[in-house]
């Protein structure tokens, strides 16, 4: 019955714009995605990194070869998320698992992507494996003003000892004129077990919900993205108590957090596999004013995961899970072990 409902709300959303547009009104949409990248590493050894232990670097024939394929194959599904709707390839796009701005500067130069203009917002995060997250966006649509990272402190609960990981990145800027702020994350993962590393993840939902407080503090009404790869689930603490999302629109107050992706996860729908099970890992929320229904200034319509068939393993025991780019040692020639989550925005055209 909940699936039912899920499905009727959405149906009834589309019919709502379609009625609109038929009274003659015309809408712009936009997607905003994101996208783990699944160890985009270049070939090039980084003494200041740990980056041999990524899989390209483990390699030894072939890499160059391998590592412009696999650019060319991330290329590919970022010109992609979104055009059936937006006509378009999303307007921003969070990543992660990037090892540099070099393996940005690649991704957006590839031929797939190049007449899009992307501008690309990095900085280095202290992470142990070298891998840092980062924001693309179109220069024709929108314009960052303010950047800044933020950085997670955390230590292990056994020896004490720091853990350097990602840091999470704020851009502030103007989308159709509109000013929006983006938080891309990449939360701690699951190492050593989904329990014992929940602390890891619940700090960096704090400090996530710290960066949103200080927007508001400023401003109630500001329209806040935050995006990532989250490690956790839409239903674990980190994102229903500490960010306290909810996953009814009616539930969001003022200075409130709603994620559209709880109800898929309910529904069954995830971004990425582990031992036959599927989590949803991969999300975007927004903050209460995208959900006001007046559309003359930007307002979320819809949230999807990006797991179209070629993104999908055929064969094999991962047969089903997404087709990611290195196993057993080898290049696959696939994408990446996630797959993308995305959100449209939309806006009245007068």
């Amino acid at each position: 019955m909940k699936n039912f409902k899920v499905w009727i709300t959405l149906i009834l959303v589309c019919l709502t714009i379609t009625a609109k547009a038929q009274e003659g009104k015309k809408f712009k949409i936009h997607t905003v995605a994101f996208y783990n990248l699944e160890n985009l590493f270049d070939t090039i050894n980084d003494p200041n990194k740990n980056d041999e232990a990524s899989p390209i670097m483990e390699m030894r024939v072939n890499t160059n070869d391998i590592y412009k394929k696999k650019v060319s194959n991330m290329a590919r599904v970022l010109a992609d998320i979104g055009t059936d709707t937006a006509k378009n390839s999303p307007v921003i796009i969070g990543v992660s698992e990037v090892e540099n701005q070099d393996v940005l500067e690649d991704v957006v130069n590839d031929p797939q992507l190049i007449s899009k203009d992307y501008g690309i917002v990095h900085y280095d995060s202290p992470d142990r494996r070298g891998i840092d997250v980062g924001l693309l966006y179109q220069k024709k649509y929108f314009t960052p003003l303010h950047t800044s990272n933020h950085e997670l402190i955390i230590f292990d609960d056994s020896s004490r000892e720091r853990v350097y990981t990602r840091d999470q990145l704020l851009v502030s800027g103007k989308l159709e004129g509109e000013m929006i702020h983006i938080i891309v994350n990449h939360w701690p993962s699951r190492s050593g077990g989904e329990a014992r590393s929940r602390p890891k993840r619940v700090a960096a939902a704090k400090l996530s919900k710290k960066i949103i407080d200080s927007l508001q503090t400023i401003d109630p009404y500001a329209k806040i993205i935050l995006m990532g790869d989250l490690n956790d689930d839409p239903t674990n603490e980190s994102v229903k108590e500490v960010l306290g999302a909810k996953k009814e629109k009616e539930d969001v107050a003022l200075k409130g957090i709603y994620n559209p992706m709880e109800n898929m996860f309910k529904m069954g729908l995830g971004s990425n596999a582990y031992r036959d099970s599927w989590s949803l890992f991969d999300q975007v929320l927004i903050t209460q004013p995208f959900l006001e229904k007046d559309y003359s200034s930007l307002r979320f319509y819809q949230a999807h995961i990006f797991n179209k068939n070629y993104l999908v393993n055929k064969k094999g025991r991962y047969k089903g899970y997404p087709l990611r780019s290195f196993a057993d040692g080898g290049f696959t020639d696939g994408f990446s072990d996630h797959f993308p989550a995305y959100i449209y925005l939309i806006k009245e055209v007068k």
